[in-house]
């Protein structure tokens, strides 16, 4: 495809693309003129001059003209202001669900949770079960639901439950970190530990130590502080050196 041809006319029409440029944006936002260009369609072409706004470093204002068949004077179309390569843009955007992050949900904020989340799949209702079934089975089966925590909408898949643990592992409430190495004993043979129900009871429990800085939160069970049960008083100090005297030295306050 040819390119556009530029019109004369059109591309020597400077002082009234600046003229209508200072009246969109003031004379001191606009400085010198750095070119036209032809655009798609007859006798249509683009001015455009240097912007001196603050901080619009690298950005241009851009008048479009357009002559008519045998018209000797150009009309404006419009005008904009345009970035050019080495212009300071805003970031691109990014949908919600993808820039909310961990954490992030607060006090008054709802998070949608979409209808394919894999870390949760379809809960178990005590109506899929005979109504004429045997009573022990109806007993049966609420004990295991009640233990599973299911009965609910949706349920955390394995998926989920293996997404947790690992998070959790790596996390601080894992065993890798200072406060875990210098623990003189691990979670798990702590009396404050309270196990957690279910599959990942096997891994991890929760803190109820209110000294603790994971009091009432998920621990694993080789995670540690200093506020294990099996602490007594004789633990909280070093033991101290036996004093011991210096009788080389001259103590010079004796001559204050």
């Amino acid at each position: 495809m040819a390119a556009p041809k530029l019109d004369a006319a059109a591309a020597a029409a400077v002082d009234l693309a600046r003229v209508t440029a200072e009246e969109q944006a003031g004379e001191d936002a606009v400085g010198e003129h750095l070119g036209v260009v032809a655009e798609e369609g007859e006798r249509v072409v683009t001015h455009s001059f240097e912007c001196l706004l603050p901080g619009y470093d690298q950005w241009r204002w851009a008048v479009t003209l357009v002559r008519a068949a045998r018209a000797k004077v150009c009309t404006v179309n419009e005008v904009v202001l345009l970035p050019m390569a080495g212009a300071l843009l805003a970031p691109a955007w990014v949908p919600w669900e993808d820039r909310i992050g961990a954490g992030d949900i607060v006090a008054g904020m709802l998070m949608p949770t979409p209808d394919d989340d894999p870390r949760l799949e379809p809960g178990f209702s005590t109506g899929d079960l005979p109504v004429d079934a045997d009573p022990s089975d109806w007993a049966q089966l609420r004990s295991i639901v009640a233990e599973l925590g299911l009965g609910r909408e949706r349920v955390l898949s394995r998926w989920g439950r293996d997404d947790a643990a690992v998070r959790w592992l790596e996390g601080p409430p894992g065993p890798d970190n200072e406060l875990s190495r210098q623990a003189p004993s691990p979670c798990h043979t702590c009396g404050y530990f309270v196990p957690l129900r279910g599959s990942l009871g096997v891994l991890f429990g929760a803190c109820a130590n209110e000294y603790s800085p994971s009091d009432g939160q998920v621990v694993s069970l080789d995670h540690g502080c200093g506020g294990h049960s099996d602490v007594v008083a004789t633990e909280l100090e070093h033991a101290l050196p036996s004093p011991s005297f210096d009788t080389i030295s001259i103590d010079e306050s004796l001559f204050d």
